[in-house]
């Protein structure tokens, strides 16, 4: 049965959530490891790809349970966070914050390099009942995947806020991301509140990577969604959690709306995958510090 003009806007709308929730998982690892390091990682993407790999090679070549994949993934992609910030950031401290910079996007090129490698370039998919039972409601169908992602991304949301409001490696994050050397001398662990954000960014986009690989086919070229978030994260706000899932979400809606709409009308121009960057050049000349990053205050 054809759809109503509503029923068309709202299944491009529930669509665009379900795809921004992605953006959003991978603009919360931006944010968490920019919070606490002032560092921008551009690998993030390619740990998303990798905890998808993870999970897919755990059930393809090992038989092992979804669930069990799934947690097995998380706690060896938190491992390798650890492990990146130990082993060669930490040596990095102090120096100017583009060598740090670059070195997340050789270890972007590491990771794809590696992932054609081990599994190939042909696509690869993560089959769950999720990934194919349909949901319909009201005339909007999605797959139950799209649906678990939304839900996510609340339970993140509301779990992050309460870790860096309540508990106490939270509130030194905050304090380490306000002033590290306040932080040192408050007698916090700079060197452990950065693994700790490149743990917690590491998990963030293996759970995105999971979903992503029910939702879409798994490249090792498929790092690059990661600068497809990046308009999200600076239209959040490069140092907010919250803005961080909002800027995912609006960009996942604005591109699904726009595809829908505009790219039919002007025969498959392809909008949609430039109108986020318009948005984002947008947001540095109005309000380059997004809408609900801090914004910084020089005095001369």
């Amino acid at each position: 049965m054809e759809q109503s003009a509503w029923q068309s806007f709202f299944q491009l709308f529930i669509s665009g959530l379900a795809a921004g929730s992605i953006y959003a998982l991978i603009a919360v690892g931006f944010a968490i490891i920019y919070k606490a390091t002032s560092v921008l990682n551009f690998a993030q993407g390619d740990l998303l790809v990798l905890g998808g790999y993870l999970c897919f090679s755990l059930m393809a070549y090992l038989n092992i349970p979804y669930i069990f994949a799934f947690l097995i993934a998380i706690g060896l992609l938190a491992l390798m966070g650890i492990m990146i910030q130990r082993s060669i950031l930490n040596r990095m401290i102090g120096e100017p914050i583009f060598t740090v910079v670059m070195i997340t996007i050789g270890l972007s090129s590491v990771l794809q390099g590696l992932f054609g490698l081990f599994w190939g370039h042909e696509e690869q998919k993560i089959m769950t009942s999720a990934a194919d039972r349909i949901i319909a409601l009201g005339g909007v169908t999605l797959t139950m995947a799209h649906l678990i992602v939304m839900g996510v991304i609340a339970v993140l949301f509301s779990g992050f806020f309460l870790f860096f409001k309540h508990s106490r490696m939270g509130i030194a994050m905050r304090c380490t991301a306000l002033d590290q050397d306040t932080a040192l001398l408050m007698g916090i662990s700079v060197k452990n509140v950065f693994s700790l954000s490149w743990a917690i960014a590491c998990v963030v986009a293996c759970v995105g990577g999971v979903f992503f690989g029910q939702i879409n086919y798994m490249i090792p070229a498929m790092g690059a969604v990661g600068l497809r978030a990046f308009p999200a994260i600076v239209l959040g706000g490069l140092d907010s959690i919250g803005g961080a899932i909002i800027g995912g979400l609006t960009i996942g809606v604005l591109e699904n709306l726009i595809s829908g709409y505009l790219d039919v009308w002007l025969g498959g121009a392809g909008l949609k995958e430039i109108v986020p960057y318009i948005l984002l050049l947008i947001v540095l000349l109005i309000r380059p510090y997004g809408l609900f990053g801090t914004k910084e205050i020089i005095r001369v």
